[in-house]
């Protein structure tokens, strides 16, 4: 008997081995690498004149070299200690000006090698163009002379730009931005021997939190982020740099309208270990242009004390910015119920002003019922005043006479409801540069521009002018059918000349200058071609159908190549899906997409399997719906269920999908999902999970738009935790993570212990730990091994699942 039970024990041993060790890096088929890798179409920025037309270059993915860089991921961030600046950007590669009078392009000079820039923006003037240029040490500041096509580095000293603090021009010639204050070897050292233990109190006063990554966690955190977030505002004025005020933590600062004050959000201690850095306690106030002080406005203290819920706010002062319609106006909102939106009251916000020289008392200039948002200034007779309330869903937008103080209701609509959508209303610069709405017709009509459309027939971009005195929105002008075309500018919103995005099936995204009124020939600015070849043929279409209990649904139905039902019979199938709430189930049945876009590809999508003989449902409509005076989450489970089986049904009916060989699969929300369907369902041969959370009780305050806390509703979290299921995930599952994701709930333990509990229970499961990848993956060769480990797993659980079927007999599922 012992000669026998030796290699057995090899044999078991042997396994475990494989089952641990690290993998090297491998490669997905060449037609799915290629599409990863495919250089993308440039983005496009056109002066407001439509003179010049700035094309910009992207960057590929990155190594994962690059990711491993000394990162600090410290009160929300994640800085690089080297340069001071974050640690993970996407960059520019290229800039190419055009003449678009003329057509002629022209390639721009003194770029630094290589370019690495990012914060693009005009002059007032529209005659230079900023940027910044991120190196491995610094970040410089460049202008683009656009006369002489020719950059120029214009600072002295490094930028700070940690707390992505905006870059601003104060005029045609001097810009504003924020500079180190001392160079990164002069960071705080850590010492070996603390000083003593970390420790946190609470005295009785309630900070519920969301589950917030990367958070201050030690006095010596604590040094480090006031050593890398401290900078110097400055204005440079041809070339020659001016400090204004002292060093501080500057969170925001902005430049009131007639360029005369500044208004400052500086951070001040103590540093939250609950919060991220944008809810540290800050101090508003107003200064001149020398940085002297003209008003404090507000010391606010951490948002530590946020209630939990949607739509409760802090009982302080909120939202302070300047009236883009004035010279120098500040206002803000005010909470009337105490922050608590369940509280009876006639009013729930109020929103104050107050004019330069800040000497005065505010003025109150409106409340609302709702949960107010912001407000859109137009002229003095005319602003558009947004409130809302998303526990219900639902949203209002006023018109407010700044002149008489009066607020009249537009419209209202549940935010859910895509085909009540009339857009958003088209701006134009004033006399101070500010974007302001700008009324059509005399003032009778604002153009409003929605630039998705939603409608029956799929999303037809349109643009409407909304009549304010009947209330009505008319649209002039909308994508024909076959193609989607958005507007991307309104170039001249009386002569109706604007630049629009157009794309079919077969003809990739260009732009074009159409002249709305006069009807003239489209005037072509672009003429990109085809990154993805091999997708030619590959045919799209939005499918419906409909699930047991009646609710509409639809899905981005994608074939491969030259295929022929009756020749080629059911396909293996992907679908891909991202759940939503709906309070209305006719909401929830309405169409959404547009089968008339160009198939693009990024690293996320499911698409790239349609290369590997897979019908893929992508956008798989899940919606989960609210039910008999119910929330939507309490039939979350069921409901996921009747989605599944109807999109099934729908494919296995078309001839398309075999039902015998359907994967399922999602990020993030997308993940939590696939987990719940793995464990509660028979219908799959696999699942994929990227970068999910399944354990609900490690977001114990509410997730998603749920605002019920655990403590509330301790079975709802249970019943949607797929962890608490783990014993009934039998159908394979591949768990993806990233090892340093930064999404708020998405911890990475999510994935380690669902893998665990899987796995002790005797599953099928696989757990891939993506190195330094946050919650959006982007590094080159984790990607494409993240592509070749999801097309292993299709290949052998779902195309080839008669030879590779589990040997654990799938029973009914219940809880």
């Amino acid at each position: 008997m012992k000669k026998f039970l030796l290699p057995i024990l090899l044999l078991l041993a042997a396994f475990e081995i494989k089952a641990q060790d690290a993998v090297s890096y491998q490669t997905p088929p060449k037609e799915i690498a290629d599409l990863l890798l495919a250089k993308p179409t440039p983005t496009v920025s056109i002066s407001s004149k439509a003179e010049w037309l700035l094309l910009a270059d992207h960057t590929s993915y990155p190594s994962v070299a690059e990711l491993a860089m000394p990162e600090l991921r410290i009160a929300g961030l994640r800085i690089n200690p080297e340069n001071f600046a974050p640690s993970r950007q996407n960059y520019i590669s290229g800039f190419t000006l055009k003449n678009i009078k003329s057509g002629q392009t022209f390639t721009v000079t003194g770029l630094p090698e290589p370019l690495r820039a990012g914060n693009m923006s005009w002059s007032p003037n529209e005659k230079k163009i900023l940027f910044t240029q991120t190196n491995p040490k610094s970040v410089d500041l460049y202008v683009i002379d656009v006369a002489t096509k020719k950059a120029m580095k214009i600072n002295k000293t490094p930028l700070n730009v940690v707390l992505r603090s905006s870059i601003e021009w104060a005029d045609d010639q001097s810009i504003l931005y924020h500079t180190i204050v001392k160079p990164s070897s002069m960071a705080p050292q850590k010492s070996l021997m603390p000083k003593g233990p970390t420790i946190q109190e609470n005295l009785g006063k309630a900070a519920p939190s969301a589950t917030y990554e990367d958070l201050i966690k030690s006095p010596y955190d604590e040094q480090l982020f006031a050593f890398y977030a401290t900078s110097q505002l400055v204005e440079n004025r041809g070339g020659v740099e001016t400090p204004i005020n002292k060093p501080a933590i500057y969170d925001n600062v902005s430049l009131s309208p007639d360029k005369k004050y500044l208004m400052m959000r500086t951070i001040r201690k103590p540093f939250s270990y609950l919060v991220t850095a944008t809810g540290f306690p800050s101090t508003i106030t107003i200064t001149d242009l020398k940085g002297k002080t003209v008003k404090m406005l507000a010391e606010l203290p951490s948002t530590e004390g946020r209630p939990s819920g949607n739509d409760n706010v802090q009982n302080v002062d909120r939202d302070f910015t300047w009236r883009g319609d004035e010279a120098a106006t500040i206002t803000w909102c005010h909470p009337l119920d105490s922050g608590l939106i369940r509280k009876k009251v006639d009013f729930h916000d109020a929103v104050f002003a107050l004019n330069a020289p800040f000497n005065g008392e505010p003025k109150q200039l409106f409340k609302t019922t709702m949960r107010y948002r912001g407000t859109q200034w137009g002229t003095p007779t005319l602003a558009l005043v947004s409130e809302a309330l998303r526990s219900k869903q639902l949203s209002r937008t006023s018109r407010f006479n700044p002149s008489t103080g009066s607020l009249e209701k537009l419209y209202e609509r549940n935010e859910t409801d895509a085909y009540t959508n009339p857009g958003t209303p088209v701006t134009a610069k004033n006399k101070f540069g500010r974007p302001v709405i700008y009324p059509v017709d005399n003032g009778t009509k604002l153009l409003m521009n929605n630039i998705t459309g939603s409608s029956p027939k799929g999303d037809l971009p349109f643009l409407a002018k909304f009549d304010l005195a009947t209330k009505q929105n008319e649209i002039i002008w909308r994508s024909k059918e076959g193609y989607f075309e958005e507007v991307v500018d309104v170039i001249d919103p009386d002569k109706l000349i604007v630049l629009t995005r157009k794309e079919s099936q077969t003809e990739v995204p260009n732009y074009y200058i159409k002249n709305l009124e006069l009807k003239t020939a489209d005037q072509p600015l672009t003429a990109f071609k085809n990154p993805y070849p091999q997708l030619v043929g590959v045919s799209k279409q939005k499918i419906s159908y409909k699930r047991a209990d009646g609710v509409d649904l639809t899905g981005d139905l994608y074939l491969p190549k030259g295929y022929n039902k009756e020749k080629d019979g059911p396909l293996p199938v992907l679908i891909w899906a991202y759940p939503r709430e709906f309070n209305s189930a006719a909401d929830a049945a309405q169409i959404r997409g547009s089968q008339n876009k160009f198939i693009t590809i990024s690293w996320a999508s499911p698409v790239f399997w349609v290369t590997q003989g897979y019908a893929i449902l992508d956008n798989a409509e899940m919606p989960i719906v609210a039910k008999d005076d119910k929330k939507p989450n309490d039939t979350f489970v069921e409901q996921l269920k009747l989605n599944a089986e109807a999109a099934i049904n729908k494919l296995a009916d078309m001839g398309v999908g075999d039902r015998n060989r359907v994967a399922v699969g999602g990020h993030s929300y997308g993940a939590f999902m696939t987990a719940n369907l793995l464990a509660h369902t028979n219908l799959f041969k696999a699942g994929i999970a990227r970068s999910g959370a399944y354990n609900r009780t490690l977001t114990p305050f509410g997730f998603q738009n749920e605002d019920r806390t655990y403590w509330q509703d301790p079975k709802l979290y249970y019943d949607m935790s797929p962890f608490s299921f783990a014993d009934k995930i039998k159908t394979p599952i591949l768990l993806i993570h990233g090892d340093a994701d930064d999404n708020s709930g998405t911890f990475p333990i999510n994935s380690e212990r669902l893998f665990a509990a899987i796995k002790g229970h005797g599953g099928t499961v696989r757990f891939v730990f993506l190195p330094y990848e946050a919650h959006s993956y982007r590094g080159k060769e984790n990607l494409l091994h993240m592509l070749w480990e999801m097309n292993t797993w299709l290949d052998k659980y779902v195309k080839n699942a008669k030879e590779n079927s589990p040997t654990t007999t799938v029973k009914e599922k219940t809880k």
